[in-house]
Formats: structure tokens, C-alpha cells, sequence
């Protein structure tokens, strides 16, 4: 059964999204969309815990990986129109430690868009909750030799370099700076770390066997501690939920994803953070190319995933925002002035088109309500 509603011209979304249950095996989801900064679609269904039964509702709370990174992405752009950095500043003008090892001249962009050649931690992750201990050994370690590093997705590291440029410059962390100049005056139910007293609204994360293997990271990105058998038990833990890791930290409801997306094409009553040009410069391409661990191209930009080939993100070329690992999606539309996300418990890889097909029909009513 699911619940919630969607606007006129929107119909379509709530039988693609009851399908996904009945025909996909579904196990709990939500799914919100945005256009001309109304909500239009707000749905939710399903089993927020497994083992108890617990359904999921409309305040049901979902982690989504690196879906994070477009809200960390959002922190550096307002750095930028504030005036106190810029994307071609290299890191080390902020992090003078980070210029060891012959860093010191890769730039706050290419952290963004992926090209630091740090995707993996040499010395492991032992201390995968501890930023100060995660940052420092990023600081002291060289860029990989590897040339495949040059263009490969920074999963986990992205956000420790991303953190720390922002406490840097600002004093506070990502996860402070967020909620302050973005989840407060926007009404978002988005953290990058969830509170402590809000974790049991939290929906439990599953993996059905034979997702979590080592499969690529191992020759080419180093084992990636967060997908491994058995990781599920750091995905579910009190710990991770509060670390608050810009990467791979944030919980969300869809509503509140699709409201955050919203705000970056126009006011959300009454209230936007990001300037249009601000918005601009963060969806410009700065690199694309085919990422080595997946082969298949991926396209960047400041921070921000940008449409591909195979219209990975939804049907308009214009579209940005930024995926989550196991299946969970996050953007904007800006020529149909539309925003969406799509959050799941059940992580998947491979063919799946749970989050596509909800895409699809959002397309088709976001062209027929087009203004």
C-alpha cells in the first residue's frame, strides 16, 4: 500500500510508484517532486524495518549515501558567493598542510569534479568516523600514481577534502554550515548527520545477497568499507547516523530533497540561498570522461553530477544533481523548473529502474505543466 498524493498532471507518478512495489519488489521507498516551487509529488510506501515490521511513513528518515555530496556541493558554491573562495583557488591556500606531496597546486575545482587523485586512504580506514584522523592522512599522503586516478569517482575521500576546505575557511563543519545557512531558513528535513534524537525515525538498510562484494574496488579504488559483506551493520549504526560524513552522511526525507533541489531553481516560499549565477557556475561542466571503476562516463561539475549519455538523472539535458549508491536519486530540471528525489532502504546495483521510471513519468507531467 502506499500513501500520499500528487498534483493534477501528475497521476501517472503514484501508478509508476505502486508498480515499483508490486512488480519490482519495492521494500520501502519515498518519492517527492517540485515544479515551480510547489510540492506536486509526495509519496511514500512500504517497510521502513524489516525485521519489525515497521512501516514507512510520511516522516520516515532514509540515509542516501552520496546524494550528501550535492548539499556539501551547495556549502562550497555559497563560500563562492560570498566572495571568500574561488573554484580555481588551489585547496593548499586554505589547508596549507594539504600541500605535502606535491599537492599544492590542485584546485578546490577539481576536488569538487573528482580529479585529486586521492579516491582511496593509503593508510586505510581504520578511522572512518573520525574526520580529524581521516583528514590528516589525507594531507600527508601523495596523489595516486595510478593514471586512472585522475578521473575517479573520490566516494568516500571527496568529503573529508570537502569538510575540511569548509571548517577551514567558514569554522564550521559541513554538517553545522548545512543545517544553518540551508536546512534552518528552508524549512529542510535534510541533515548531514542525523541527530541522536531523531534516529528512530530512521528507515534500516538492507542488501540483498550478492550486493555488497568486493567487485571492482578492489584492483582499482581499494576495498570501499561502506560496501562490503556485512557493512550493513555501519550503515544502521548510531555512530555513522551521527558523523555527519559529507560524502556519504546526509539522512533526508524525499520531500525534503526534492524542497532543497527546488531551492536552487527559485524562491521556496519566499526564501533562496543560492543566487541564479551561483546555481550556473555549479552545474558548468569542468570534466567528463569514462570513470575506470565502472567504465562508464560520468560528467561533473562543480560538485554536481550532469546529464550523460544515457540520461542517468532523467530526460532533460539541462538536468543536475547527484545520485546515491544502492539505487536513491536527487536533482533538478531547471528548463522544466522542476526538482525530485527518490529514496529507498533496499540497495541495489545493476539493472535497476525503480528510480528511472519514477523519472520518466515526472518527465511526462513536468512537460504537460510546463508554464
Amino acid at each position: 500500500m502506499i500513501n500520499g498524493w500528487t498534483a493534477a498532471g501528475f497521476e501517472d507518478v503514484a501508478g509508476v510508484f505502486e508498480r515499483n512495489f508490486a512488480d519490482r519488489g519495492e521494500l520501502g521507498a519515498a518519492f517527492a517532486a517540485y515544479q515551480h516551487g510547489q510540492l506536486v509529488v509526495d509519496l511514500w510506501g512500504g517497510t521502513a524495518d524489516r525485521e519489525t515490521g515497521r512501516a514507512w511513513d510520511r516522516d520516515t528518515i532514509q540515509l542516501m549515501f552520496s546524494g550528501t555530496k550535492g548539499l556539501a556541493s551547495a556549502g562550497v558554491l555559497l563560500l563562492v558567493q560570498r566572495g571568500q573562495v574561488t573554484l580555481d583557488d588551489p585547496l593548499s591556500r586554505y589547508w596549507p598542510a594539504f600541500a605535502a606531496e606535491g599537492k599544492e597546486a590542485i584546485t578546490i575545482a577539481e576536488v569538487l569534479s573528482h580529479q585529486a587523485r586521492l579516491p582511496w586512504v593509503e593508510a586505510g580506514y581504520a578511522d572512518l568516523l573520525d574526520h580529524d584522523v581521516m583528514s590528516a592522512h589525507l594531507a600527508a599522503q601523495a596523489p595516486a600514481a595510478d593514471p586512472r586516478a585522475a578521473f575517479m569517482y573520490h566516494a568516500i575521500t571527496w568529503g573529508w577534502l570537502v569538510d575540511e576546505l569548509v571548517r577551514r575557511v567558514d569554522g564550521r563543519t559541513v554538517s553545522r554550515f548545512f543545517a544553518e545557512e540551508f536546512a534552518v531558513p528552508l524549512g529542510l528535513e535534510v541533515w548531514i548527520g542525523l541527530p541522536e534524537e531523531l534516529q528512530w525515525r530512521a528507515a534500516t538498510m538492507v542488501a540483498p545477497e550478492g550486493v555488497l562484494v568486493d567487485g571492482p574496488w578492489t584492483e582499482l579504488n581499494r576495498p570501499n568499507p561502506l560496501w562490503v559483506p556485512g557493512a550493513e551493520k555501519i550503515w544502521n549504526s548510531v555512530e555513522y547516523a551521527g558523523a555527519g560524513l559529507a560524502a556519504v552522511g546526509g539522512f533526508a526525507t524525499a520531500r525534503g530533497m526534492a524542497r532543497f533541489y527546488a531551492s536552487l531553481l527559485g524562491e521556496v516560499d519566499g526564501v533562496r540561498v543560492l543566487t541564479p549565477e551561483t546555481v550556473e557556475l555549479g552545474r558548468r561542466e569542468i570534466r567528463r570522461g569514462i570513470e575506470p571503476t565502472w567504465g562508464s562516463e560520468i560528467v561533473y561539475g562543480a560538485g554536481f553530477e550532469l546529464q550523460t549519455p544515457d540520461a542517468r538523472l532523467g530526460a532533460p539535458a539541462d538536468t543536475f544533481g547527484h545520485a546515491g549508491a544502492g539505487g536513491s536519486r536527487h536533482g533538478a530540471w531547471p528548463s522544466r523548473e522542476t526538482a525530485y528525489s527518490y529514496l529507498m532502504n533496499e540497495v541495489r546495483v545493476g539493472p535497476d529502474d525503480r528510480s528511472l521510471t519514477l523519472l520518466s513519468a515526472l518527465s511526462r507531467g513536468s512537460r504537460a505543466t510546463a508554464r
